[in-house]
């Protein structure tokens, strides 16, 4: 079956960076489109960043736009999110998603934390 595993969260002070990884097994990862989403305390999940399977169709959310950098290695079945110049706004929990515009399947998470 479809398994998404995240890891590579942890806290981090404002302005700091941190890289997520996402290893994808269980279907054709080479063929499927890939997200990240994040679920803040009270809120509601949100798409973060997109990116379909041959990487040429790519979108973020307008507030990380310029500051996080989705990726994917084929070859590896990972998915990365390179996140730079963090704010405390950042605060979630971070998942790895299959899909583009619709959640098909998603990982357990991983809690990112951005405080002095």
């Amino acid at each position: 079956q479809v398994q998404l595993v995240e890891s590579g969260g942890g806290l981090v002070q404002p302005g700091g960076s941190l890289r997520l990884s996402c290893a994808a097994s269980g279907f054709t990862f080479r063929d499927s489109d890939m997200s990240w989403y994040r679920q803040a305390p009270g809120k509601e999940r949100e798409m973060v960043a997109r990116l379909g399977y041959n990487s040429l169709a790519l979108s973020y959310k307008a507030s990380v736009r310029g500051r996080f950098t989705i990726s994917r290695d084929n070859a590896k079945n990972t998915l990365y999110l390179q996140m730079n110049n963090l704010k405390p706004e950042d605060t979630a929990v971070y998942y790895c998603v299959k899909g583009w515009g619709k959640i098909e399947a998603a990982g357990q998470g991983t809690q990112v934390t951005v405080s002095s």
